[in-house]
């Protein structure tokens, strides 16, 4: 008898362990990454802000944020409905033509060496993961440098994606929700 308990204990343990984990994606729905020229070539027919997360291979912090801020369902949500979503490797060895400048990792073998098209985006200061947010003419809007959670990356992505950023400042902005959402259950979900 208690064998039999145990085997089945077992047996429904690894049927839990096998269970793919719950994914927090809208829907099943996912962040489409572009290229930096694919972004730039949708945003010509589909305007939309482009948001650029710049990264390294080596990059922990980047990986956390793939895997934990990236995948959230709000986040998801936010991104698909404002912005075309750019990877851009740091230290990637891609030949760039944007603004009539072509930009290039100078040094694509050595260790560590910049692209200059990242380079150009984060204005030298160079931390990763750091994001990038154009508008829908390609201008640069902001640079937001380091790992950010959903609380504090869903707020940021609403005032530039609905506009807010044309007709307020940011503490005017984040004084607003904030109001707003002191009667909310979820304060992370986009309005």
């Amino acid at each position: 008898m208690m064998t039999n308990l145990r085997n089945l204990l077992l047996f429904v343990s690894i049927l839990i362990a096998l269970q793919p984990v719950k994914s927090q994606t809208a829907g099943g729905q996912k962040i489409e990454w572009l290229s930096f020229q694919e972004a730039v070539r949708r945003n010509a027919t589909n305007p939309k802000k482009i948001f650029i997360d710049v990264y390294t291979d080596w990059c922990g912090w980047c990986k956390r944020m793939d895997a934990t801020t990236f995948k959230d369902s709000s986040v998801v949500m936010t991104f698909n409905k404002y912005f075309h979503a750019v990877k851009l490797d740091a230290e990637g060895n891609d030949t760039i033509v944007f603004s009539g400048y072509t930009f290039v990792n100078p040094n694509p073998g050595g260790k560590r060496s910049t692209h200059q098209l990242a380079s150009a985006l984060l204005q030298g200061k160079m931390s990763y993961p750091s994001f990038v947010i154009l508008d829908d003419s390609n201008r640069m809007l902001t640079t937001l440098p380091g790992f950010q959670p959903v609380e504090r990356i869903i707020p940021v992505l609403n005032f530039f994606g609905e506009n807010n950023y044309k007709t307020m400042s940011w503490e005017q902005y984040y004084k607003k929700i904030s109001e707003t959402k002191k009667g909310q259950s979820d304060p992370r979900k986009p309005e």
